[in-house]
């Protein structure tokens, strides 16, 4: 466990990488046994998602909820983009599973942020 707080700057990159890969934050502030499982839940959590057919969505100005969940699944970081690069994520409405899958990928997004949070006490040394 880190004793000592990291320079502001250095907390901010911690947070980047622990946005950008789950768990890699606490990885990197030396917490093996939480980054680890952050990282294996949460990629469960939205390979889940993928899984239940549910859609990955795109920030639409007109369309504000939908726009509040592109951002709450922007929240998992690269695996986000990488999905969407392999053309996985598109959601077909018909699938009886399709709203389930809508809710593990919007909550696997919004649990990754409260885990940055949790990095950055941590790396500031507040926890």
């Amino acid at each position: 466990m880190v004793s000592r707080s990291l320079e502001p700057g250095t907390a901010v990159m911690v947070c980047l990488m622990a946005w950008a890969v789950p768990g890699a934050g606490h990885l990197w502030l030396g917490r093996l046994s939480k980054g680890c499982i952050f990282f294996v839940a949460l990629s469960a959590m939205f390979s889940i998602g993928l899984m239940l057919e549910g859609e990955l969505f795109s920030i639409v100005p007109s369309q504000p909820l939908v726009a509040l969940a592109a951002l709450a699944d922007l929240g998992i970081g690269a695996p986000y983009f990488i999905a969407q690069m392999f053309g996985f994520g598109v959601g077909r409405v018909v699938a009886t599973t399709y709203e389930y899958g809508n809710s593990f990928l919007i909550v696997s997004g919004l649990l990754n942020m409260l885990v940055v949070l949790d990095v950055f006490d941590v790396a500031l040394g507040r926890k």
